[in-house]
């Protein structure tokens, strides 16, 4: 069976990428000219900085963006990465709740080590509220209790963050969610609750949704608005149904209040110029910092000791 026409340029693209690497001249290059990565201007064979908007060629946020999106393919970019960063840290609290000798049978369902996330990342009011340990609010939304936790979540991220990533850019899609899912997090953690997932972040993206057909008529939009709120209310009543599963309804409203008011601030459409798309890079590098230095703190707070309850 052939491969699809986006692999086979991924892969003809890694075949170049080899090449080049290896020394390779089995084809001559010429020189080309150059696409700016934030404008989209032809430029120059030798031009190291773009005569529209001043974009350098040689480094930016923006050709950084464009080539590291360019590995993960597709139109949903920062979606995957989400997705593959949540498989991977689910394993690494499922391999570490197994040493812990608790992993087993139904309890891998839905009963993942309680210390072991904490250790993670999870939220608590006291960690976050008193102990202003702020890198829980990241760390949490990479976190699941379980397999079927991580498995609704990341079922329902598919199927929306590719639509949302779409409207606003992979960069400001990979901002907004951050925002949403921190959003979600300290109103649950200031109201006392200890929590784990990406269904705040993900509720954001439902809240964004919502705002987007606020913005537009027509009967097709109001027929999409109404199934996202009626989708949001079901949420909401199997969370406070299913409250001994640990279903953090807070959170839930603080993604979904965020996205809304967020949704109604962002444009909801894709960067039209340099100055726009400068922007949105940036946003999305603040996230991705963000993130980054989250799981850093985490790391080098794993070992403290735990807080007595």
């Amino acid at each position: 069976m052939p491969l699809p026409y986006h692999w086979q340029m991924r892969v003809e693209r890694w075949k170049r990428q080899l090449r080049g690497l290896f020394g390779s001249n089995d084809e001559p290059s010429q020189p080309r000219p150059k696409i700016c990565p934030s404008c989209g201007t032809l430029v120059g064979i030798r031009a190291t900085r773009c005569h529209e908007c001043g974009t350098s060629l040689t480094f930016s946020m923006a050709a950084l963006s464009k080539s590291f999106g360019g590995y993960f393919g597709g139109r949903a970019p920062a979606t995957t990465i989400l997705l593959v960063a949540n498989i991977m840290l689910f394993g690494v609290s499922l391999v570490a709740t197994m040493q812990a000798g608790e992993a087993g049978g139904l309890s891998t369902l839905w009963g993942l080590n309680g210390e072991i996330l904490y250790r993670l990342g999870a939220t608590s009011q006291s960690a976050v509220i008193y102990h202003h340990e702020w890198w829980r609010l990241v760390t949490a939304m990479f976190l699941h209790s379980g397999l079927i936790h991580i498995g609704f979540n990341m079922v329902i991220l598919m199927d929306i963050g590719p639509v949302v990533e779409e409207v606003y850019g992979s960069a400001r899609f990979l901002f907004l969610y951050t925002v949403t899912g921190v959003i979600g997090f300290l109103l649950s953690a200031y109201l006392g609750h200890s929590s784990v997932g990406a269904s705040g972040a993900i509720l954001g993206l439902v809240g964004l949704m919502i705002a987007i057909t606020t913005k537009r008529g027509g009967s097709a939009m109001q027929a999409l608005r109404a199934r996202l709120v009626s989708w949001v209310i079901t949420i909401f009543v199997l969370g406070f149904m299913l409250s001994g599963l640990r279903t953090d309804n807070w959170a839930h409203f603080g993604g979904v209040a965020s996205g809304f008011a967020l949704g109604k601030l962002f444009a909801d459409r894709e960067p039209m110029n340099g100055q726009e798309r400068n922007t949105a890079y940036t946003l999305g590098l603040i996230a991705g910092v963000a993130i980054i230095a989250s799981f850093a703190l985490m790391l080098l707070h794993f070992h403290d000791r735990l807080p007595v309850t």
